[in-house]
């Protein structure tokens, strides 16, 4: 049996997310998108069957993802209600916005999944967490939804109380990464080395720790020691780090996006 999917925004993540799943024989995909380009490519990549807008994806498809920024997701949920059946289930990946307001909005009648992503989903490593707290959502959806997001990268079920803080620590992170990233390449260009150079380095640094630190599960504190040798160059760069506060930076910075979220809920 063929399962039909449809995504209500085809952007980086929405867009990730089909290339992920396109593979599967066992799904048709369809989507809706201001950018028609990005649909064509979406077809001529992936087989993706492009629909007019919002509405008839709701009337086509058995999943319906809203893979939309959260300040419009309360439009286009209304916008698909006339064309949602009770057979229907309804994904949100919007940050900060709860399963009881989508719900509300689609007319109290629809299972609803949320669904909170990151950017490696666009080459397959993603992290995504999923909430199934819906009074309304079956086996039969909950198997399905846990198997195609399995596809995509590793899948946490969670509890929606859960998910404002895994927004800000894992939706965001690779933010705080990527930031961290370009303060040590400019560390590399600011002590004389080549900006190409130090970028390739600082890359296969970060690969390395990370796979490292998967494949021998370690906890990060003992691969962190395997590097700090008594009176080496390493204690005094982590004494620096420690004396400018940065891991308490770090940990104010998730606190920050988690009350974020929060907010954005209200």
């Amino acid at each position: 049996m063929t399962i039909k999917v449809g995504f209500i925004g085809a952007g980086n993540m929405g867009g990730a997310m089909i290339a992920g799943l396109a593979p599967g024989k066992d799904i048709k995909i369809y989507a809706c998108d201001p950018d028609q380009d990005k649909l064509e490519k979406l077809s001529h990549d992936h087989g993706v069957t492009p629909l007019a807008n919002a509405l008839q994806v709701a009337e086509e498809c058995d999943y319906v993802f809203y893979a939309v920024k959260p300040a419009i997701l309360e439009s286009i949920v209304k916008q698909t209600k006339p064309g949602l059946k009770t057979s229907k289930c309804l994904i949100s990946i919007a940050a900060g916005i709860p399963i009881s307001k989508i719900s509300a909005w689609s007319g109290n009648q629809f299972p609803v999944v949320r669904v909170m992503p990151n950017t490696p989903a666009l080459i397959g490593r993603g992290v995504f967490a999923v909430c199934f707290d819906h009074d309304l959502i079956s086996p039969s959806q909950k198997g399905f939804i846990t198997e195609i997001f399995t596809r995509l990268g590793r899948t946490f079920v969670l509890q929606e109380k859960s998910f404002d803080l895994f927004t800000a620590l894992i939706g965001s992170g690779p933010a705080y990464v990527y930031y961290f990233m370009e303060s040590m390449i400019d560390a590399g260009v600011l002590m004389g080395m080549d900006r190409r150079n130090a970028t390739e380095m600082v890359r296969e640094l970060f690969a390395g720790s990370s796979e490292m630190s998967i494949q021998l599960g370690m906890h990060v504190n003992e691969l962190k020691e395997m590097v700090t040798s008594p009176g080496g160059t390493t204690i005094e760069g982590l004494r620096t780090l420690d004396k400018n506060r940065v891991k308490a930076s770090i940990m104010e910075a998730v606190e920050s996006a988690t009350r974020k979220s929060i907010d954005m809920g209200k």
